[in-house]
Parts: structure tokens; C-alpha cells; sequence
């Protein structure tokens, strides 16, 4: 239809520019039909634009109308940069694509253990008080009547100083800082950039999703504490683990003989028709064997956790640095390379350092009495590769 009418337009331009010509050439009628021709297209174009604008105007209405809420478009988007960032560059391997596509289940774990952090410190806090409870209630009377003096000095010494151990250790690694790198312009040395706080990393500095912070020396964010493990309080969190988990096995092997007299008379009371307990002996067996099951239990995990953690500090490095060590190990071993852990200054360095034992005396107040001194260094500067000697002559 806009072919016909440009030729009509093209025609009657002619007509009026050569008048003379065309008046001699065409007769009256001809003109007439032009005339028609010509006015039919203009009106058919008209009524198109006209329909077309109207269209238009509607379709812009209704998207209006039908926009879709923003946190759906936000997701929208997100997703889109997903799936974008999983070809954003020649360098993309296996781990940017398994971190792009699992990035939501990230998210939705660091919010869950971010939101849910104080519930679990009040989960320890009120599994080792129903502990104490039943230790100074019902076991300890039991020790006064039943020990030797020497046995009852034992158990009741290194229960309370297990214990001072315990929440001393506890308490400073839920409110103590992990260190965190400056956000001003200085001059310690750095590795890399972050890409979420856009700031410089210092070495053995990580990224933690849940803080949401940088971490000096980052070994892992503990829900069960609501803090990260880092530089200021790496001590603390494995104190306070080995603490817990010794006191565990010592009421797991001390209440051994407690829990099987009770259990051994709950099923007697059970398959015959023993005579009944009453309600405070049903209540002291059962509190028994929940002692023993939970002591069990947690000193099982706790100590298989403990185990690990100490020889990641015998290695001298942490729980992301294992992993980025075996990776850099077998990369190196394609090479025909041997890859060396640049902060291992050797098994009894590290441990001095990691305690930070400056002399003989502090094997004691520093390692087996409470102790609040801070670690060696700043956490932003680390010797690598050492002279192998004892860095600290204890």
C-alpha cells in the first residue's frame, strides 16, 4: 500500500510540475482519476499512522500496568549476570563456573548462618549449662560419698579449672575481633584486590560472605560462635575446642560406670515388675544418660575437629589455606615442581608462634592458665620462606 501510494505522489508531482505538458497529453477524465487515486492513498495513510500511534500508546499503557515487581526484576537481572559471568573472560575454568552457578545456595547458606548465628551460641550455652547442672547436682554428691579423698581433690581440681578453661576461652573467641585489614591508604604490603570490599588483601587475608568483611589470616567463619576464626582469635577458638572436647572425654570415661547403672536399671524397671522408682531415681538415671550420650557424642566430633585443626597448625596454615596448598601442590607436581608452604617455619615454631610462647615460663601462664595476650604481629606482614632455625629459642 505505500508503494501504490508513492507512486500516486510521484504522479501527481509530474503533473503539477509539467501542467502544460500533461494538459495536452491527458484528458480530463485521466486527470480526474489521478486526483481520486492520489487523496484515497493520503486518507489510507493517515488512518495506518493513526492506528499505528494508537497501538502503540496501549501497548505502552499496558506495560505499565503489567510491570512486574522490582525484587522479581532485581532477581531477574542477578540471574542474568550470572549466566553472563560464566563467559566473561578466556581465564574461566571449572571453579568460576561451579562458583557462578552455585552462587544462590552460597548466598542462601551465608544468609541462614548469618541470621541464625546467635541461636547456635545460645545452643552451646544452654547444652553446657543442663551439663553443669547435672555434674554439680547429682554427680558431684555422689563423688563426696563415694570417692577417696585424693579422688575427690581430682575430679573436683580439674573439673574447675576444665571448666575456667572452657568459658574463659569461649567468651574471648565469640567477642574478641579476628583482625580485619585497613580500609585507609597505607603502606603494608598487599597481594591481591578484593573483589567485594575493593580494598588490598594482605597475605593470608580472605573474604568471609557472612561477615561480609575481610579477614586477617581467615581460617574459617564458626556458627558456633557467630564470629570469624582469624589472626586475633585463632588461639581462643582452639583453646576453647580442646578444652570442651578434653572435658567431654573426661565425663565420658569418669560417668562410664554411672551411665550403666542407670541404663541397666531403667531396663530392668522396664522388662520386669522390679519395684518402681521413684520419680527423683527416674529423673537422676535419665539426667545420667543424657550426660553420657551427649559427653559421647560431642567429644567424638569435637576432638575429630580439634585433631585436624592441630595439624593444620603443625603445617602452619589454615582451613583455606589447606585447600589452596593442595591445589598449588598438584599444579606444581604437573611441572615436575615441589611446592613449599611459604608460613611453615617448622612443627615446634609454629606452635610457639601460634601460642605465642616467648619463653619457658609461658608454657604455663601463657598455655595452660587463661591468657588474653595477643598473637605475634600485626597480621598484615609474614616472614615467608625462614631461615630454619628456632625462631623462638624455648
Amino acid at each position: 500500500m505505500r508503494f501504490k501510494c508513492k507512486l500516486a505522489q510521484t504522479d501527481m508531482v509530474r503533473y503539477q510540475n509539467n501542467s502544460a505538458a500533461k494538459t495536452s497529453k491527458l484528458t480530463g477524465f485521466q486527470i480526474q482519476r489521478l486526483v481520486r487515486a492520489y487523496h484515497r492513498c493520503r486518507m489510507r495513510w493517515c488512518l495506518s499512522s493513526m492506528l499505528l500511534r494508537c497501538v502503540r500508546f496501549r501497548s505502552c499503557t499496558r506495560r505499565g500496568r503489567t510491570t512486574l515487581p522490582l525484587w522479581i526484576r532485581t532477581v531477574w537481572a542477578y540471574m542474568r549476570l550470572l549466566v553472563q559471568s560464566l563467559y566473561f573472560s578466556s581465564l574461566t575454568d571449572s571453579d568460576v563456573v561451579f562458583d557462578s552457578v552455585f552462587e544462590p545456595v552460597f548466598w542462601t547458606v551465608d544468609y541462614v548462618t548469618r541470621w541464625f548465628g546467635t541461636v547456635f551460641v545460645c545452643l552451646v550455652v544452654i547444652l553446657t549449662s543442663s551439663i553443669l547442672a547435672i555434674a554439680y547436682l547429682i554427680l558431684l554428691p555422689m563423688v563426696f560419698d563415694t570417692y577417696s579423698l585424693p579422688w575427690i581433690a581430682w575430679h573436683v581440681c580439674y573439673g574447675h579449672w576444665n571448666l575456667v578453661m572452657i568459658v574463659f576461652h569461649y567468651y574471648k573467641a565469640t567477642k574478641t575481633s579476628p583482625g580485619y585489614p585497613p580500609t585507609e591508604k597505607n603502606d603494608s604490603p598487599f597481594v591481591a584486590v578484593c573483589k567485594k570490599c575493593i580494598i588490598p588483601k594482605p597475605a593470608r587475608t580472605h573474604h568471609c560472605g557472612i561477615c561480609n568483611r575481610c579477614i586477617l589470616k581467615m581460617d574459617h567463619h564458626c556458627p558456633w560462635l557467630n564470629n570469624c576464626v582469624g589472626h586475633l582469635n585463632h588461639r581462643y577458638f582452639f583453646s576453647f575446642c580442646l578444652s570442651l572436647a578434653m572435658g567431654c572425654v573426661y565425663c565420658s570415661i569418669s560417668g562410664r560406670n554411672l551411665f550403666l547403672d542407670a541404663y541397666n536399671a531403667i531396663e530392668t524397671n522396664y522388662q520386669t515388675h522390679a519395684p518402681p522408682y521413684t520419680f527423683k531415681d527416674k529423673l537422676v538415671h535419665k539426667s545420667i544418660i543424657y550426660m553420657w550420650v551427649l559427653t559421647s557424642t560431642v567429644a567424638v566430633a569435637l576432638g575429630s575437629l580439634t585433631l585436624w585443626h592441630a595439624v593444620l597448625i603443625s603445617r602452619g596454615e589454615t582451613s583455606i589455606e589447606k585447600h589452596i596448598n593442595s591445589k598449588e601442590t598438584k599444579r606444581m607436581a604437573k611441572r615436575g615442581r615441589v611446592y613449599r608452604n611459604p608460613f611453615n617455619y617448622g612443627r615446634l615454631n609454629n606452635w610457639k608462634i601460634f601460642l605465642g610462647v616467648e619463653k619457658t615460663s609461658h608454657w604455663l601462664t601463657r598455655v595452660l592458665l587463661p591468657s588474653g595476650h595477643p598473637p605475634p604481629g600485626d597480621g598484615l606482614k609474614w616472614d615467608a620462606f625462614p631461615v630454619k632455625k628456632d625462631l623462638i629459642p624455648v
